[in-house]
């Protein structure tokens, strides 16, 4: 069993910055890929970005290509998500989830194995 703790959600302007963190307790995250999704009120839950077990391999939806990174830290039992040039697009709530399956290029919400309880994101214009 894995405990996942999203942590940095809050305000921010457009154009501004956030910090997300998720913190994983149970087991060593290394042996996940860790995902992000987000979802916004009534809207489906949508895939943001994902990294693999080593950290060397990162995808990222289209949408946040280039203004959201994603990192890890195995040690830590920590993955971050830093979010720059944020846009009122971006706020819903930001959920991290682990996938004990194997790395590709599918991140769907029904492929992952555990989710924390999200974080929420606001963006105001």
């Amino acid at each position: 069993q894995v405990h996942l703790v999203e942590s940095g959600g809050g305000l921010a302007q457009a154009g501004g910055s956030l910090r997300l963190s998720c913190a994983a307790s149970g087991r060593a995250v290394g042996i996940f890929d860790m995902n992000w999704f987000r979802q916004a009120p009534g809207k489906e839950r949508e895939f943001v970005a994902a990294i693999n077990r080593s950290g060397g391999e990162t995808h990222y939806a289209d949408s946040v290509k280039g203004r959201f990174t994603l990192s890890r830290d195995n040690a830590k039992n920590t993955v971050y998500l830093q979010m720059n040039n944020l846009k009122p697009e971006d706020a819903g709530v930001y959920y991290c989830a682990a996938d004990w399956g194997s790395w590709g290029t599918a991140h769907s919400p029904s492929g992952m194995d555990y989710w924390g309880t999200g974080t929420p994101v606001t963006v105001s214009s």
